[in-house]
């Protein structure tokens, strides 16, 4: 079965579904591992010097807009317009006393912040930045590498960086921490599985893998618009790979203290702290790859500046982009409050890999028949909207009805301790979906307290 999608997906891919326009200046594949040693590591430098400075700005643009929102000032004190901050910071974290507990696995705990910062940077090689400039006098691309399955390379190392988290959990000798890395681990599985589906339907339009020639694939018209269901999974899919709000479960400091790095402390919770924001660009630098044409300037530009993308002008239309992201990002943090673990993985399996699957699907047969113009692509679309429309539907008629089973609760008296301290008893009805009933407290006469559930009728 595996071999069959794969070999589909070749022959799909195989056909020429888009012509590369000689308008835009990407460069070719040949392009790349010419370079001599010294420009490869000026190009590692440099693009580990702009991840450092750019995660101390997304800190300070995170917190400035935070507090925007929330009508406070935000960081203004330590340099102009508070930029100092995030450095202060980093200063305090490695100034700070560094603990390691007595049950912690020694050896697995230093590792884990290594584990989870260091696939951060190597995501950012194959990431197209430009076109081919001039480097100190030596002609070369803008993205230290490429490769034919340069896509599949940034999902296999962005899937190494969660076992980081997972093993800084593990390690650590907390429960809090072990139950943290756990739901990282079932967090990784569901949302990446999507965030993949997502990427199907643009090697299909793009014929290519490659960061480089998906870029110049959009030299007409941007994926994040043709392949609109598949921007809007990524974009979902990518806010959870990222544990930031509202999904935000394996920190969840209201239950878990602090999450998988509750027992972290100094320069490697720094590493963690580190690796969450440059993740947090490593994203919205796929979505601007993928969807929103990389580096080329956004429509009109170039037909008003025939020079605009050509040098090193690229770089701000490819970090505008990154920054339009990095505020949804802010913006979802300041708004919507920690979903429910449940509805978190519901979401995750029962809408978008089920949505991601029916979209495939109609966009390999919208490939095929453009292709081949057997059949009319008016009543094609229709069809498909139809099955889209019609799969959404069913994933909601099984929930409904679930809601609307009658919940039994007890009217008996719960004692909290009879369970044995600190865990209380469950209810007798067993667990409750929905909203838990309204609990009543009275002490009685022995100084115990006593937990009351009121009964309800109409419960829903």
């Amino acid at each position: 079965m595996m071999g069959l999608g794969f070999d589909t997906l070749a022959a799909l891919t195989a056909q020429p579904a888009v012509v590369m326009a000689a308008d835009l200046p990407a460069p070719e594949l040949d392009a790349f591992g010419q370079d001599p040693w010294w420009v490869i590591l000026l190009k590692a430098v440099f693009i580990f010097l702009i991840l450092v400075l750019l995660t101390l700005f997304n800190i300070w643009f995170e917190r400035r807009v935070v507090a925007r929102m929330q009508h406070r000032v935000g960081p203004n004190v330590h340099g102009p317009f508070g930029l100092l901050q995030s450095l202060a910071d980093g200063v305090k974290l490695a100034l700070k006393e560094d603990i390691v507990p007595k049950a912690a696995d020694k050896v697995v705990f230093l590792l884990a912040p290594v584990i989870a910062v260091v696939p951060a940077f190597v995501t950012w090689a194959v990431i197209p930045l430009g076109p081919t400039v001039n480097f100190f006098g030596h002609q070369t691309p803008l993205q230290l590498t490429d490769m034919p399955v340069a896509v599949l390379f940034m999902l296999a190392i962005a899937s190494i960086g969660i076992y980081g988290i997972v093993l800084g959990g593990w390690s650590s000798g907390s429960t809090y921490s072990l139950l943290g890395g756990l739901r990282s681990s079932a967090q990784m599985i569901s949302y990446e599985v999507a965030m993949g589906l997502a990427l199907v339907a643009v090697f299909l339009y793009a014929g290519s893998m490659s960061t480089s020639e998906i870029v110049a694939a959009q030299d007409r018209l941007w994926f994040g618009l043709i392949l609109l269901p598949s921007f809007v999974i990524y974009v979902i899919s990518m806010v959870g790979e990222t544990n930031r709000a509202p999904f935000d479960l394996p920190e969840a400091e209201g239950e878990l203290v602090g999450g998988f790095h509750t027992e972290y402390s100094s320069l490697k919770f720094a590493l963690f702290f580190l690796a969450e924001y440059i993740n947090l660009a490593t994203v919205s630098a796929i979505a601007t790859t993928l969807f929103l044409g990389g580096w080329a300037a956004p429509w009109g530009i170039e037909n008003i500046w025939a020079g605009a993308n050509s040098g090193y002008w690229p770089l701000l239309w490819f970090f505008g982009k990154v920054f339009i992201f990095i505020f949804l990002f802010v913006w979802l943090r300041g708004s919507l409050p920690r979903m429910r673990y449940d509805q978190f993985m519901a979401l995750g399996w029962k809408v978008l890999i089920p949505v991601s699957l029916a979209w495939i699907v109609a966009v390999a047969t919208i490939r095929v028949i453009s292709l081949e113009g057997n059949i009319d692509r008016t009543y094609l679309v229709a069809a498909i909207a139809v099955l889209l429309v019609l799969t959404v539907g069913l994933m909601f008629v099984g929930e409904k009805k679930a809601e609307e089973a009658p919940v039994e609760t007890s009217q008996e008296p719960h004692d909290a301790f009879a369970g044995g301290f600190p865990v209380p008893p469950m209810p007798a009805g067993g667990a409750v979906r929905g909203g838990a009933a309204p609990l009543s407290f009275s002490t009685s006469s022995g100084g115990h307290t006593t937990v009351t559930a009121a009964a309800e009728e109409n419960h829903e």
